[in-house]
């Protein structure tokens, strides 16, 4: 069944919504809708508080690693965490705190997909595929989305379909997509991108990407057939957004059957 799930996205050790095409290594090209005066904690705080599981802490960029694990030790055990992630540090997020690690560009050497790189994370992991989630944010080309990585600024040549999304099921316990083309635009969710992943998943998946307002979780509820969760950013009133109130969507959750408490 969909469901709300939240984020903390960091950027330079803070709590920023940034609009996703615009992350680069030049800083005067960031757009950025709102940096939080909160910390991370603060806000995993508040999701622990809701019961909303699933939330994911994205490290976009260096300078994060603090506040991150600032967000894991306020609810142990119950936060998704990304952003370079390694084989060589992926079980030492486990073990700070994190429920499981999200895993993007290190799949992608020179933007090539690497089976190899994905088994050493999983073993890495002592192959408890429960602890991993595949990051596939993606860019439209044309008719097709094709998986970026580093920032979303580098298109690897992975496109997702059908057959890639059965390559990489068998590795892990769910995917998160960011559509990076929508993401902080708060213009609209992909449907086409997310009635696809419905209809090619068979495990627990997360969109993010454009949402506008709690009626998107209606929409990606309907469009996919309530396989595929939603992510709401820059749209929610604690991000300094006007279209949604966090509250609504722990209400939403609760009256859908996908959370056992409310605030």
């Amino acid at each position: 069944m969909t469901r709300f799930r939240p984020c903390i996205d960091l950027h330079a050790g803070q709590v920023k919504q940034i609009v996703g095409g615009t992350l680069s290594t030049i800083e005067s090209e960031l757009k950025t809708n709102h940096v939080s005066e909160n910390p991370a904690a603060h806000f995993a705080t508040l999701y622990r508080e809701a019961n909303l599981l699933g939330a994911h802490v994205i490290m976009l960029g260096p300078g994060n690693d603090a506040a991150a694990k600032e967000a894991l030790a306020a609810w142990p055990d119950h936060l998704q965490v990304g952003g370079g992630i390694t084989d060589a540090n992926a079980k030492e997020w486990i073990a700070a705190g994190a429920e499981k690690v999200i895993i993007t560009s290190f799949l992608f050497p020179n933007g090539r997909f690497s089976l190899e790189r994905l088994q050493s994370v999983l073993s890495a992991l002592d192959n408890d595929k429960s602890k991993l989630v595949i990051d596939l944010s993606c860019r439209r080309k044309g008719e097709t989305w094709f998986v970026a990585m580093n920032k979303w600024q580098t298109i690897t040549e992975m496109e997702i379909t059908k057959d890639s999304i059965k390559l990489l099921e068998p590795y892990c316990s769910e995917f998160l997509i960011h559509a990076a083309d929508n993401e902080g635009l708060q213009q609209g969710i992909d449907t086409e991108l997310v009635t696809k992943l419905s209809q090619w998943c068979s495990i627990p998946i997360t969109y993010a990407g454009g949402a506008r307002s709690i009626e998107d979780l209606d929409l990606v509820k309907s469009c996919s057939g309530g396989n595929v969760d939603l992510t709401i950013g820059s749209a929610l009133d604690i991000f300094g957004g006007s279209g949604s109130k966090f509250e609504d969507c722990v209400q939403w959750n609760f009256a859908h059957g996908s959370l056992n408490m409310t605030i």
